[in-house]
C-alpha cells in the first residue's frame, strides 16, 4: 500500500508538510471523487434541474462534483460533447489560464498552444475559457506527441466542437520553428504521477527515486524545448499531476533561473479551499480537495523573444464555400484537403494557415463535408460543432433509447422524414447525421466512436 513507502512518505513531508502529508497518505486509501465539466456552449434547456442539487466545484463556474458515477456511455448528451469527464483537480490549470488572460492584449488573435493535451480535459476547458474571452478571436494549438493518444484526443475535441482548436502529435522541440508564435503554453508534463495514486496502480507500482529523478530531467528538457515557441511577456503555466518538490518548485526555479521567467507567485490569501500554497507553486492535495493530487505554477517569460506578428494567409476559398457557409453561425474560411471541405472562422484563417503549415496536423477547425462525385456529403464533425447551424438541415428529435441506437450504429427508420440528410438531435442537441432512405436510415456515425457496450 502507498502509506507503506517510507521514502514517499518522506517526499510528501517534505513537500507539504507533515499533517498535510498524514490527511494525503489517508485520502489516498478512499475512493476517487467523480466530476464533470459542463461545455457553455451546449448547455441544454434543463441544466438548471440537473444541476440543483450538485456541489459545484469552486475553482471551476461550470465544474460540479457527482455523488457516484453513473455509466456515462449511456448518456446522449455525453456523446453530444455537453460534459467532458475530467477529475475536479485537474480543473486547476484552466482557473489559472482565467487569470492570465486577462493580462493578455494583443493586436491579433490569441495563441495558446496546450502542450501535453492528451486526452483532452485541459484543452476543451482552455478552449471554453478562450471562446469566453475572446469569442472566435483565438487559436488553441492542442499537442501529444503519443500518436495512439493523439487520435483520442483529436476525437475529444472534435466531440467537444471548437473551431478555433487544432490538434497536432508533434515533440516539444518540433516547435522550434515557431518562435514567439504562442502567448501562453499550457505545459502539464509527464510525471511520477503520486497525485494519481489512488486511480492508478501502475503509477504506485512504478513509483521510486529513481523514477522522479528521471521525471524531473525529462520535464526540464520538455520545457527547455517548446521555450523558444513563447513569446517574452507571454505566460507558462506549468502543472504535474505529482507532489515531490523535484518535479514541482524545483523545476519552476530552474525554469526562472536558466531559460528567463518571472515567477507569479499565488497569493495565499485567495487561494480556493484547500487548495495550498508551496514556495514557487499551489498544490491541491486529496482529503483537502475532493479530487485528485496537482500541482500549478505560473511563470511570465522575460528572455528575449519577440512576438511573432507575420501569418500566413487564409487559404483559397473553394468555389463550395458559399454552400458550406450556410451550415455556420460565422463567418468561415473554407478549404479543400483531398475530398474533405474544413471550415475555419474567419477571425483566425490567418492563424490555423501559418500553423498548419509549421505543424503536421491531425486535425484542424471543422471538418464539414466530403466530396462523393458531385454531392456535398455531411461530416459527422460538423453536427457537433459549436457554430453548425442546425436549421440548416432536416433535424429529427429523438429519444433516448433511439438517440441510444442510433450512437450504437443500429438500422434506424425515419418514415415522417424527408428523403436525405437528416440530422439526429437529443433533448436539442446534435449527435451526428443519417441518410434517410425511406425505409431505413444508413448512418454516417463513425465506426471508432460508436457505443460498443449494450444499449437494450
Amino acid at each position: 500500500m502507498v502509506s507503506a513507502n517510507e521514502l514517499f512518505a518522506g517526499y510528501l513531508s517534505d513537500a507539504l508538510g507533515e499533517d498535510n502529508a498524514g490527511i494525503a497518505i489517508a485520502a489516498l486509501e478512499e475512493p476517487a471523487s467523480v466530476s464533470v465539466r459542463w461545455n457553455p456552449s451546449k448547455l441544454p434547456a434543463d441544466i438548471h434541474d440537473r444541476i440543483s442539487d450538485l456541489v459545484r466545484v469552486p475553482w471551476s463556474e461550470y465544474g460540479m462534483m457527482l455523488d457516484s458515477r453513473p455509466v456515462f456511455t449511456l448518456d446522449p448528451l455525453f456523446h453530444a460533447g455537453c460534459y467532458y469527464v475530467q477529475d475536479s483537480s485537474a480543473m486547476y490549470p484552466g482557473y489559472l489560464l482565467r487569470s492570465v488572460i486577462g493580462a493578455v492584449e494583443l493586436p491579433s488573435a490569441v495563441r495558446v498552444l496546450d502542450l501535453c493535451a492528451a486526452p483532452g480535459g485541459k484543452t476543451t476547458d482552455a478552449a471554453a475559457s478562450l471562446r469566453s474571452a475572446f469569442g472566435d478571436g483565438f487559436l488553441l494549438v492542442s499537442n501529444e506527441v503519443v500518436r495512439s493518444r493523439a487520435s483520442v484526443l483529436a476525437s475529444n475535441v472534435a466531440v467537444w466542437g471548437d473551431p478555433c482548436v487544432a490538434v497536432c502529435s508533434a515533440d516539444p522541440a518540433g516547435f522550434g520553428n515557431l518562435k514567439g508564435f504562442f502567448d501562453i503554453v499550457l505545459a502539464d508534463v509527464p510525471c511520477s504521477g503520486e497525485g494519481m495514486f489512488r486511480k492508478d496502480e501502475e503509477a504506485v507500482a512504478q513509483w521510486s527515486a529513481d523514477n522522479v529523478a528521471y521525471c524531473a530531467a525529462r520535464q526540464k528538457r520538455i520545457i527547455a524545448d517548446v521555450w523558444p515557441a513563447l513569446s517574452e511577456g507571454g505566460y507558462l503555466i506549468y502543472s504535474t499531476c505529482t507532489f515531490n518538490r523535484f518535479e514541482n518548485d524545483d523545476n519552476v526555479r530552474w525554469i526562472s533561473d536558466n531559460l528567463g521567467a518571472e515567477i507569479i507567485y499565488p497569493e495565499k490569501e485567495t487561494l480556493p479551499p484547500g487548495v495550498l500554497a508551496t514556495e514557487y507553486g499551489c498544490c491541491l492535495v486529496p482529503g483537502l480537495v475532493k479530487g485528485e493530487g496537482q500541482y500549478c505554477a505560473v511563470l511570465k517569460k522575460t528572455a528575449p523573444q519577440p512576438r511573432m506578428d507575420r501569418t500566413g494567409r487564409p487559404p483559397r476559398q473553394e468555389p463550395s464555400s458559399g454552400a458550406v457557409q450556410d451550415f455556420f453561425t460565422v463567418p468561415v474560411s473554407v478549404s479543400d484537403k483531398n475530398g474533405l471541405l474544413k471550415a475555419v472562422p474567419s477571425a483566425i484563417a490567418a492563424e490555423m494557415s501559418y500553423a498548419e503549415d509549421k505543424l503536421k496536423m491531425i486535425s484542424s477547425g471543422c471538418a464539414a463535408f466530403t466530396r462523393k462525385g458531385r454531392d456535398l456529403v455531411p461530416h459527422p464533425d460538423l453536427a457537433l460543432n459549436i457554430r453548425f447551424r442546425k436549421e440548416a438541415c432536416p433535424a429529427a428529435e429523438t429519444d433516448r433509447n433511439t438517440a441510444l441506437k442510433f450512437l450504437h450504429r443500429d438500422s434506424l427508420a425515419l418514415h415522417d422524414m424527408e428523403k436525405g440528410y437528416v440530422l439526429i438531435c437529443h433533448d436539442g442537441m446534435p449527435l451526428g447525421f443519417v441518410k434517410n432512405l425511406g425505409n431505413r436510415c444508413n448512418s454516417l456515425m463513425p465506426p471508432e466512436r460508436r457505443i460498443r457496450m449494450d444499449v437494450e
